[in-house]
C-alpha cells in the first residue's frame, strides 16, 4: 500500500505549475497523490485531507501568505482531530522556516529543492508521524 499525500494551493495564489511538478514527482516516487486545485481554504484542505485519509499534506505557497495560511491548515487539522503532518514548499524565506516549524509545520522546502529532497522530506515526515 502506498502512502497518500494531498497537495494543495491555499489562498489566492494562482500559480500552479510548481505544485503540479511536485505532484508528479511524488507520484513517480510511488505516492498516491490527491491534488485539490487552486484557491483552497485551510478548512477545505483539512477536510479533504481527513476525507481522503492521507498520510501527509503538502502546501505550495508562492503568495507570501505562508506565515498565515500554513499554520491555519495545521490548526484546522488538529481542531478536526487529525494529526496529519503538513509540509510547506515554495517561496519561503529562511527566517520563516523555524517559525513555521514552531507553528506545527512538519517540513519546509525552499526554492531549488531537488526531486530527491522533496521525496525524502515527505517520507521523513510521514515516518516521524507514525512514531
Amino acid at each position: 500500500m502506498s502512502d497518500r499525500v494531498l497537495v494543495a494551493k491555499v489562498g489566492l495564489d494562482g500559480h500552479d505549475r510548481g505544485v503540479k511538478v511536485v505532484a508528479r514527482i511524488l507520484r513517480d516516487a510511488g505516492f498516491e497523490v490527491i491534488y485539490t486545485g487552486l484557491f483552497q481554504t485551510p478548512e477545505k484542505v483539512a477536510a479533504a485531507a481527513i476525507d481522503e485519509d492521507v498520510d501527509a499534506v503538502g502546501l505550495s505557497m508562492l503568495s507570501g501568505a505562508h506565515m498565515t495560511l500554513a499554520p491555519l491548515v495545521v490548526t484546522k487539522l488538529r481542531e478536526m482531530g487529525a494529526d496529519i503532518p503538513v509540509v510547506v514548499g515554495g517561496i519561503i524565506p529562511g527566517r520563516d522556516a523555524t517559525k513555521l516549524r514552531d507553528a506545527g509545520v512538519a517540513g519546509v522546502l525552499t526554492p531549488g529543492a531537488t526531486a530527491d529532497e522533496v521525496v525524502a522530506c515527505v517520507r521523513d515526515v510521514i515516518t516521524a508521524s507514525r512514531g
